[in-house]
């Protein structure tokens, strides 16, 4: 892997609490952009901890934006004190770089969930994504925000402009660049603990679906899947309550 880089952090629940769960952001995003899961989480006793991911928010700028290359900041970035995680949730593109985390690092973590993970992107799929993160960076004004996403909590579509102004547009565009193909679903067949998706419904949008989620989940019994219907690709914002609870299933 290439050299990692040390990742910014925030927090939320008990710095003392037995369990702690790493937060990884998707693409364009930010480690604040988190924050539904990580209150969640503190208030069921955990202690949380979101990264900004290289080239995103105040995290260092590389040249490498490969999943790779993500992969290798996450898998040094370990509790205060040391020791595996007790969980790592991570989303769409920091799902992808958490699978390769942990199957190169089999003891950085004793559970993956994996919310609608960027697993394999291409064609149609990468197309999106492009278009998406383009869009954004091209007009970033949060009345369009709201316009597009009305059912998001208004934290949501301040975060989501602070995310887009803080990250590096041309990390964002050389991720897409770097990655063809972007492909982890070999590393998803190596992960030696247990892992849940929590895809979003494909009737609306999801990355995670047909036979990409066919393959991952034949390869490898140690995965399984749920699905929050009624939402798309950023599932934790578009419907928080049923992620929410579906997290607290697969962390149970």
């Amino acid at each position: 892997m290439p050299a990692p880089l040390t990742l910014p952090r925030i927090c939320w629940g008990d710095p003392a609490s037995g369990r702690r769960a790493l937060l990884v952001h998707g693409l364009g995003s930010s480690g604040a952009l988190m924050w539904r899961l990580g209150s969640a989480l503190a208030d069921a006793g955990w202690h949380a901890t979101a990264v900004d991911l290289r080239g995103h928010g105040d995290a260092p700028r590389a040249l490498d934006y490969s999943v790779g290359g993500y992969a290798a900041d996450l898998a040094t970035t370990v509790p205060d004190g040391g020791g595996p995680w007790d969980a790592v949730i991570g989303h769409s593109l920091g799902g992808a770089a958490s699978t390769a985390a942990s199957a190169s690092a089999p003891g950085w973590t004793r559970r993956l969930v994996l919310l609608d993970p960027a697993v394999l992107v291409g064609g149609r799929d990468a197309a999106i994504v492009r278009r998406s993160q383009e869009r954004a960076f091209a007009d970033n004004r949060i009345e369009l925000v709201r316009q597009e996403h009305p059912h998001w909590h208004p934290q949501d579509w301040e975060l989501k402009v602070d995310a887009v102004r803080r990250a590096s547009a041309w990390a964002v565009e050389q991720t897409s660049a770097q990655n063809t193909p972007w492909d982890v679903t070999a590393d998803a067949a190596r992960l030696t603990v247990p892992t849940h998706v929590i895809a979003s419904d494909p009737e609306v949008y999801s990355i995670f679906t047909g036979d990409v989620a066919t393959g991952v989940l034949a390869a490898n019994p140690l995965v399984t899947m749920s699905i929050v219907e009624g939402a798309g690709h950023s599932l934790h914002r578009d419907k928080p309550e049923e992620t929410v609870r579906q997290l607290r299933e697969a962390l149970a």
